[in-house]
């Protein structure tokens, strides 16, 4: 079960990374490069965490007590 729990919050932490990568692409800011690097810092891992919580979350059995 902490697993499970583990992996939702990664999902969800996923979720905020990649909202913030989508916020950071649309907002019209004069900050070129580095607005480019935070789209890019938030979206990969915002990819990663998203992914590897949906992979944990899908690879963990439940197993009844």
């Amino acid at each position: 079960m902490e697993k499970r729990v583990l992996g939702i919050v990664l999902s969800l932490l996923g979720v905020v990374g990649l909202i913030l990568a989508a916020v950071h692409f649309m907002s019209p800011s004069a900050g070129g490069m580095k607005n480019i690097k935070s789209i890019v810092m938030y979206g990969i891992l915002g990819a990663i965490f998203f992914f590897s919580g949906i992979g944990l979350i899908r690879n963990t059995k439940d197993r009844p007590s």
